[in-house]
């Protein structure tokens, strides 16, 4: 009889939407690592300081992150002609697609039979246009991490390990709008 647990890849959007993620993750019986793939965030800085706050939970929760590359000029070309797009809106669902394709090819290459993404933890994501881009990617798992109370324990968590929490979802589009 096997112990071992099934492998997820987390795509991890920042350190705070990561935390009840990963504990729900772990609760349900997988083997999580973090993807940090944010080449939507800007600026630099900004990238820097939730990458430096996700290494922080990886360790913390003894969860191991892989960092993919950042390349935001990639990005603003994928979302090209969607700029003005308001949040919630068609420039979203591109960078989920972004986001979750990059996350796909990643779990394929590290053998990672499952991914999802910690993106459904925010009450401004709409769960549902999520998972309808994921589906388009085998081994995507459908979690509206949302449930069970998931944002309110992300701030919670956040507040106790005294993590980092930005006040816009990532791009430079979204900049004043909360996330």
């Amino acid at each position: 009889m096997s112990t071992e647990h099934p492998k997820i890849l987390l795509h991890t959007c920042c350190a705070p939407c990561a935390t009840a993620s990963t504990l729900r993750l772990i609760k349900d019986d997988y083997d999580v690592t973090f993807f940090f793939s944010n080449s939507n965030i800007f600026p630099r800085e900004e990238y820097e300081k939730r990458l430096k706050y996700a290494r922080k939970l990886a360790e913390m929760l003894n969860v191991p992150l892989i960092e993919d590359d950042y390349n935001h000029a990639s990005w603003r070309q994928w979302i090209r002609g969607f700029e003005r797009e308001p949040e919630r809106g068609k420039r979203c669902e591109k960078c989920f697609y972004y986001s979750l394709e990059r996350t796909s090819i990643k779990a394929k290459k590290l053998h990672i039979p499952y991914f999802t993404t910690t993106l459904t933890i925010s009450p401004y994501k709409i769960s549902p246009v999520i998972f309808q881009i994921g589906r388009q990617f085998p081994g995507f798992v459908e979690y509206n991490f949302k449930k069970q109370d998931g944002y309110k324990k992300s701030i919670e968590l956040s507040r106790k390990w005294d993590l980092y929490r930005q006040n816009y979802c990532g791009c430079e589009y979204s900049m004043g709008v909360e996330s």
